[in-house]
């Protein structure tokens, strides 16, 4: 595991805080080279001056060129895990989605087309998305959320099965909850149904390295939604049947 990252130039986008930094934590433990971006400058600075790492602030679709640079010229992994926990039902408005679309989904396609490349010609290269066990299930009261991250999922999916051959090692992360700002700010719904299972951001870098030990794609911190997501595929009415039940269960409590 260690020869995997040992000297590798890693990108953690979302990394001033939450899965993000103990992301990059654990890579710079490992001895990777860790670029640590987020939005805020500040943020992004503190986490890579306790690493040793090099901060990259701005928008993550717009900051490979610049992290490729900090790190020499070579990119080794990409960990795609800036995101937004947007809320809200259908009815959101038109610019909550569009920004859902575009940090969960879209910031990653632009990665992925910005690394491809140079990944394939040299027939390595490790694309780490940071989904949610609601790429692979639903969260109730977050349907633009619940929407993308299904999204992300499909295309770190079809990134695995289009180019394994070629040397790309694709990781989908799909936790639960994880005591983050964002699972803070979910309310009521994070309260009923990811509170009470929230695991530590550390948890999760955990299982991403032992995913990347046993070359999986699918990281399950939550090792029960495995389960779920069993259900979800074969008894689909008797899973939404339940999902309905949690949702009305919310309802009844707001």
């Amino acid at each position: 595991m260690v020869e995997a990252v040992q000297d590798a130039g890693v990108i953690v986008t979302g990394a001033g805080g939450g899965i993000g930094a103990a992301l990059a934590r654990r890579f710079a433990a490992a001895g990777a080279r860790v670029v640590v971006n987020d939005l805020d400058a500040a943020r992004a600075k503190a986490v890579a001056d306790e690493i040793g790492g090099i901060a990259v602030p701005g928008d993550a679709s717009t900051i490979v060129a610049d992290a490729r640079d900090a790190l020499g010229g070579t990119v080794d992994v990409y960990c795609a895990n800036a995101g937004v926990g947007s809320g809200g039902t259908e009815a959101a408005e038109e610019q909550v989605w569009s920004l859902a679309w575009d940090v969960n989904v879209m910031a990653h396609v632009r990665a992925a087309h910005e690394l491809l490349p140079a990944w394939l010609e040299r027939g390595s290269g490790r694309f780490v998305s940071t989904v949610s066990a609601a790429g692979l299930l639903t969260m109730i009261g977050a349907a633009p959320y619940s929407v993308t991250k299904h999204g992300a999922y499909a295309f770190a999916e079809w990134l695995s099965l289009t180019y394994r051959h070629r040397g790309l090692k694709v990781h989908a992360i799909c936790p639960q909850g994880v005591r983050t700002d964002m699972l803070a700010a979910t309310g009521s719904a994070g309260d009923l149904v990811l509170q009470p299972t929230a695991i530590e951001p550390e948890a999760v870098a955990d299982a991403l390295f032992a995913g990347i030990e046993e070359d999986r794609f699918l990281i399950l911190p939550h090792p029960e939604v495995a389960g779920y997501y069993q259900a979800r595929a074969t008894e689909p009415d008797r899973w939404l049947a339940t999902m309905n039940h949690i949702q009305q269960k919310w309802e009844a409590g707001r």
